[in-house]
């Protein structure tokens, strides 16, 4: 019992701890969210080139990953946040903060079919994929500055 609540007491500080952190960076928040995220697409283009045989629970799991990860990024772009900092955010993202939410939101809803249509095999995995790299590319093209 006691290294159950030991264990759930420590749980509970590395969570909080890294709510604080997003608080006090949210750049490094946001860019360690985005490399969770390339893995994530790194993973399904693995099935969808055939380099990887395709694993159905890892393919759903990638996109449930994305849905998560866009869901917490919205919220980590407070005012200020595109000020100073190692960032490609643009600044489109404070202006038109409605339509990068109503994107991201798309692409929540995108990821959460993927990950349901993974079930499904390879070939409606793809489909459902294509949609999530379309939302990523919008996205990318709208509210990322390249460097």
């Amino acid at each position: 019992m006691r290294l159950t609540i030991a264990f759930v007491a420590a749980a509970l500080a590395v969570s909080a701890a890294g709510i604080v952190h997003a608080a006090d960076d949210p750049i490094t928040a946001r860019q360690a969210l985005m490399k969770k995220n390339g893995a994530a697409v790194k993973t399904a283009l693995g099935f969808i080139k055939g380099e990887t045989p395709y694993d159905a629970a890892k393919a759903a799991d990638a996109m449930k990953d994305i849905a998560d990860d866009l869901t917490t990024f919205v919220t980590l772009f407070p005012e200020g946040s595109d000020k100073g900092g190692d960032t490609t955010a643009s600044p489109a993202i404070w202006t038109d903060m409605a339509g990068f939410k109503a994107l991201a939101d798309k692409t929540v809803a995108d990821a959460t079919l993927a990950q349901n249509a993974a079930a499904g095999g390879l070939d409606s995995f793809k489909t459902a994929f294509a949609t999530v790299g379309g939302d990523c590319q919008a996205c990318h093209q709208k509210y990322r500055v390249k460097k």
